[in-house]
């Protein structure tokens, strides 16, 4: 965690500054710390590592809605029901208000995040002006590193929204003369385009062998991007040539205990490719970087260690996901990535198909927390957990110090099996091979002669309640079917959230 250690006070500097005004000015603040930025010295080249934390920061911060609005709609979860927040509810149940302040919050932050990016590569640009050779070489890099922040970023909001702006620097006003919304297509083109120009300018090392910001931004997180981007384009080769370099390199291994992936022991392990990082600094009180995990945890529970917070019931496994964990004979990915009740086992056992359960299936985790039963859900994810045993002593609040996965290697092997299934060809694997590395881990017996739908179906295990995977992966396939289940009813015209209606105010071509 060098990069958040280093970097702390600075950090929480730029949190107070951009968390000032109005929500209706949000795209504005970037360009405006670069307008004000005056009394900045240019000629200093070692001032261009601020403007590339700040970057990070800003795609660190995450709302604790934006990752529930991107994941919530596919069939491996649900929203939890008896909230204060009846709109997300029916969002799950694809029934959309393009007034709902979630909806909002999301497109906002991510392009009020989208023009700090570019407002650091400006700076950075600035700082070059006056730099030596090296100086500009790392400064490439820096910029390069934000590139792929930036990409992600308009990678999640496009799956969210489809056509989007692609923002070219920090000058919001050049939004307002576009006259036309880029598809998802040019926006994925456009991200596959930025990490060619990224790629041969970023370290070739894995995340977490970076020493000047552990964690940060490689070539192999740029090359991620762009498979992820290909994958919605469809084209597959490519795919499967990003993703073989990926597993070529042999850098990259799975961590072995796929419960802990998730936990403190897991934290920027070399299945890393990028995560959210976050920090309590080993210490019990002061400054922490921190995510609200609140939503994912269950409302009621009996922690092990006394005092540790419970959370809201936001997000709950389906009922879809659980049975079909179990009727695959899953063991540790059913028990990390569910949390039980006793009420949610004995709905469950309801159903003659499921009377009998293996043992882990208990309302008490391995590390001895008590999920209690709970009005909003019969469950919580597993995956957002982290025990109350791994809390820092003096930290509470539920999931503190967690890392936030956001691309892991066990997805790069799998979408490279995906990309072979669908017509590409690969040196660095066979489908059979890659799959086979993914079930091994979770204890699965072997595949052989592996097809689309047995790759789709382990991405379902391996991926579910990870960012939207599931969903982003029926919607790709055209599998809208699976998307009606428990008595929701899907149609093709509800891919998409619709633009928010006080941003379509702020920019009437959104609602041409």
């Amino acid at each position: 965690m060098k990069l958040l250690i280093t970097n702390t006070k600075w950090i929480l500097a730029i949190l107070a500054v951009v968390g000032i005004g109005a929500c209706t000015d949000k795209l504005d603040e970037p360009e405006l710390n670069n307008n004000f930025a005056g009394g900045t010295d240019f000629t200093d080249a070692s001032g261009m590592i601020q403007s590339t934390v700040g970057a990070y920061e800003a795609f660190y911060s995450r709302g604790w809605e934006q990752p529930l609005i991107i994941a919530v709609r596919g069939d491996d979860v649900n929203a939890g029901g008896l909230g204060d927040q009846p709109e997300f509810s029916e969002m799950d149940k694809f029934n959309y208000s393009k007034d709902h302040w979630m909806v909002n919050s999301l497109w906002e932050n991510i392009y009020a995040d989208v023009i700090s990016a570019h407002t650091a590569m400006e700076q950075i640009t600035r700082y070059q002006e006056f730099g030596n050779e090296s100086e500009i070489a790392l400064g490439n890099q820096y910029i390069a590193e934000i590139q792929v922040l930036r990409a992600m970023m308009l990678f999640q909001i496009s799956q969210v929204y489809g056509d989007v702006f692609i923002p070219e620097s920090s000058d919001t006003e050049l939004l307002l003369e576009l006259e036309s919304v880029p598809s998802k297509t040019e926006v994925m083109q456009h991200i596959s385009d930025q990490m060619d120009l990224a790629i041969p300018l970023l370290p070739n090392v894995r995340p977490n062998e970076r020493t000047d910001l552990e964690g940060g931004v490689t070539r192999f997180t740029a090359l991620a991007v762009k498979a992820l981007a290909n994958q919605e384009l469809e084209n597959y080769q490519v795919v499967a040539d990003a993703t073989g370099q990926i597993v070529s390199s042999g850098k990259f291994s799975l961590y072995p205990d796929y419960y802990e992936l998730f936990k403190t022991p897991g934290k920027l392990s070399d299945e890393s490719i990028l995560d959210l990082q976050y920090s309590d600094f080993n210490q019990g009180e002061g400054d922490r970087f921190a995510h609200l995990y609140a939503p994912y945890g269950p409302q009621n529970w009996t922690p092990a260690v006394e005092g540790s917070n419970s959370g809201w019931g936001f997000f709950e496994p389906s009922f879809k996901f659980i049975k079909f964990m179990l009727d695959r004979g899953e063991t540790v990915r059913l028990e990390t990535s569910v949390l039980f009740t006793d009420e949610g086992i004995a709905q469950l056992q309801s159903d003659p198909d499921y009377s009998t359960l293996p043992s882990f299936v208990s309302k008490t985790t391995r590390d001895g927390d008590v999920i209690n039963d709970f009005a909003r859900a019969l469950f919580s994810s597993g995956k957002h957990y982290l025990p109350s045993n791994q809390l820092i002593e003096g930290r509470t609040a539920y999931g503190s110090n967690k890392n936030y996965p956001v691309i892991r290697y066990a997805e790069i092997l799998l979408m490279y099996a995906e990309a072979l299934t669908q017509g590409a060809s690969g040196n660095a694997l066979s489908a059979d091979q890659a799959v086979n590395l993914v079930r091994e881990r979770a204890g699965m017996p072997p595949l052989s002669g592996v097809t689309l739908d047995d790759v789709i179906d382990e991405k379902f295990a391996e991926l579910s309640m990870e960012w939207g995977k599931r969903y982003y992966d029926l919607i790709r396939l055209n599998r809208f079917d699976e998307l009606n289940y428990d008595g929701r009813t899907f149609t093709e015209a509800k891919t998409y959230l619709p633009y928010p209606q006080a941003q379509i105010d702020q920019f009437p071509i959104l609602g041409n």
